[in-house]
């Protein structure tokens, strides 16, 4: 594999093997050097061939380990109304998880 698209926590994401990527926070009681399967598998490229799924590749499978959890940069959410010199900020940082994708 060359590389490969797949989705999770509603988003893609372009992942090659032996490499680390944060992603959004899974469902369930990880702890690290756990194993997960995402199977939501759009796309895989090995270099020769091109195989696009409809919306999925059936069968596919990437596997990874989990390396942790984190949080993301603040991000600022500003709320403003005109006319009434109404302002709120609020600052909030979106949880994320750490997985290193294994060679398949």
């Amino acid at each position: 594999m060359k590389f490969a698209v797949i989705e999770t926590g509603g988003r893609q994401y372009k992942i090659t093997p032996d490499e680390s990527i944060k992603i959004e926070k899974l469902d369930g009681d990880n702890k690290e050097g756990d194993k997960i399967t995402f199977d939501k598998v759009l796309l895989i490229d090995d270099g020769k061939e091109v195989i696009v799924g409809t919306p999925y590749i059936d069968g596919a499978k990437i596997e990874a380990t989990y390396e942790g959890q984190g949080r993301n940069k603040k991000i600022m959410v500003i709320r403003y109304r005109a006319k009434s010199r109404h302002f709120t900020k609020k600052g909030h940082r979106q949880i994320q998880d750490k997985v290193k994708i294994e060679v398949k």
